[in-house]
C-alpha cells in the first residue's frame, strides 16, 4: 500500500515546484555547488562598470595564496597598455611585451611598486615582481597618455567585473569577508563586511560607484617620437 497521501503526478511536481519557490526566496540567484559572491556594480546612472577589482579578504583566518608560476602579460600594441587592469597576488609577476614598431620606456611611481624599463622594443629581459599589496599606475615616459594599473592583492579571492558590471568570486569558505571594490575612476575603494555561509546559492551585493573621474584618452594620431 502506497503511504503517500499525494497522487503520483502532484509527486513529481513537487522537487520542481520546491525548487522555484526557493529560487524566488533567493531573489533569482542561481544554485551553484560552492559558495559564490557575485558583485553587481554600477555608476551612478545605473550603467554596468567594467574592469573594477572586486576582492574578499577573510576576516577569520589568515589568507592562502598560491603564487602562479606564470607570469601576467600586458601587452603595449597600438600605442596603448592591453589589458588597462590586470590583478596579481603579492609575489605575482608581470612581464610587458612591446609589440609596437616603436620603443617605450614603462615606469610606475607608485608606492607599492617603483620600477623603470629604459627604452626598448620586443620583450622584457626580466618580469617586474610585485611583491607589496597595493594599486600600481604603469605609464609610458614617451606616450603619456599610455595607462594601466596592476592591482595586487593579499588574497587569493577576487575578479574583475566584465562589460555587464558582474564580477563574481566562486570557492569562498564560510566566514566573514572585507569586501573591496576598486576602480580607477573612483578616489577610494568601496569597502563593506560580508557573511559568507556554507549555503551553496549566490550572494549577490550591489555596488555604485556614483563619482566617476573622467580618463583622459589617447590622441588620435598617437605620434611617438622615439623609433
Amino acid at each position: 500500500m502506497n503511504s503517500n497521501p499525494l497522487p503520483a503526478a502532484r509527486r513529481r511536481l513537487l522537487p520542481s515546484f520546491l525548487f522555484l519557490c526557493l529560487l524566488g526566496h533567493l531573489g533569482g540567484a542561481a544554485l551553484l555547488p560552492a559558495s559564490v559572491v557575485r558583485v553587481e556594480i554600477k555608476d551612478g546612472k545605473g550603467q554596468p562598470v567594467a574592469d573594477a577589482v572586486a576582492s574578499l579578504v577573510p576576516l577569520d583566518r589568515a589568507p592562502v595564496i598560491d603564487v602562479p608560476a606564470e607570469p601576467a602579460v600586458i601587452v603595449q600594441d597600438n600605442e596603448e597598455f592591453s589589458p588597462t587592469v590586470t590583478v596579481v597576488v603579492v609575489g605575482g609577476k608581470v612581464v610587458i611585451p612591446n609589440r609596437d614598431k616603436v620603443q617605450h620606456h614603462v615606469y610606475s611611481l607608485s608606492p607599492a611598486k617603483r620600477f623603470d624599463i629604459p627604452l626598448y622594443k620586443g620583450e622584457m629581459k626580466d618580469p617586474v615582481v610585485f611583491d607589496r599589496p597595493g594599486i600600481v599606475a604603469l605609464g609610458c615616459n614617451i606616450h603619456d597618455w599610455m595607462a594601466a594599473y596592476v592591482v595586487v592583492l593579499a588574497t587569493p579571492h577576487f575578479a574583475k567585473s566584465e562589460a555587464a558590471g558582474t564580477a563574481q568570486i566562486a570557492n569562498l569558505p564560510p566566514g566573514r569577508y572585507r569586501l573591496e571594490v576598486w576602480h580607477q575612476r573612483i578616489t577610494a575603494p568601496v569597502v563593506r563586511e560580508v557573511n559568507v555561509s556554507s549555503d551553496p546559492a549566490t550572494q549577490v551585493i550591489a555596488v555604485t560607484l556614483r563619482e566617476l573621474r573622467q580618463i583622459r584618452r589617447a590622441p588620435e594620431t598617437g605620434g611617438g617620437a622615439y623609433r
